[in-house]
C-alpha cells in the first residue's frame, strides 16, 4: 500500500489540444493558492522528431502522451478538486470510485518521468547495461563513458556484428 503523504504521481486528462494551456493554469493555480507544498511537478513529456516537408528538414517538438498530463503531488480532496476546476483539465485518470489512482514506479520509470542520478543507477565503466528505452531498447551493451555533468552515459552495441556506440540518457538504461 501507497503512503498517502508521500508524493505521487497522476495522470490527468486534458481537452483536447488543452494541453500546454491547461499545464500553464495548473502552475498559475498552484502559484496563485500556495500549493507548492503539495504539487511539486506539472510535466507534459515531448519527444524531438526531424520531419521533412517540401524537401527541408526540421526538428519539431511532439507530445509523447497527447491530452494527458503527469502531476507530482500529495493527493487531498482540497488539491483535487482545485486541480479538477483548472481550465483545460478534463479529469484524473481514476478508478471505479472516481478516486485518482497513482503510477505505478515501473509506470514512472518507464516513461521518464523522474531524472536518475549516477549514484541511484549505480554503474561504472565497464558495467553492462539494458537499454529501456529509445530506438535500441531490448538490447544489452557495455558502458563506455559516463558523463554525469549531461546526465548521459555512452554505451557500446552489439548490432549486425559491429560495435555500434550510443549517447542515452541515465533514465534510457538500467544496470544488469
Amino acid at each position: 500500500m501507497l503512503d498517502m503523504n508521500e508524493p505521487q504521481w497522476y495522470v490527468i486528462q486534458t481537452q483536447f489540444g488543452y494541453e500546454s494551456i491547461a499545464k500553464t493554469n495548473l502552475l498559475q493555480m498552484i502559484e496563485i493558492n500556495g500549493l507548492q507544498d503539495l504539487i511539486f511537478e506539472v510535466i507534459m513529456p515531448e519527444e524531438e522528431e526531424i520531419v521533412e516537408r517540401n524537401g527541408k528538414r526540421k526538428l519539431v517538438k511532439r507530445k509523447k502522451f497527447p491530452n494527458y498530463l503527469f502531476v507530482k503531488m500529495i493527493y487531498t480532496k482540497h488539491v483535487w478538486y482545485m486541480i479538477k476546476q483548472t481550465r483545460g483539465v478534463k479529469d484524473f485518470c481514476a478508478d471505479a470510485n472516481g478516486r485518482p489512482v497513482p503510477m505505478q514506479p515501473e509506470e514512472v520509470k518507464r516513461i521518464q518521468l523522474e531524472k536518475v542520478t549516477v549514484e541511484e543507477l549505480d554503474i561504472k565503466v565497464g558495467d553492462s547495461v539494458n537499454i529501456i528505452a529509445g530506438p535500441l531498447q531490448g538490447f544489452i551493451g557495455e558502458v563506455k563513458e559516463i558523463k554525469a555533468d549531461q546526465e548521459k552515459i555512452k554505451v557500446s552495441v552489439s548490432m549486425f556484428g559491429r560495435e555500434t556506440s550510443i549517447e542515452l540518457e541515465f533514465n534510457q538504461v538500467e544496470k544488469i
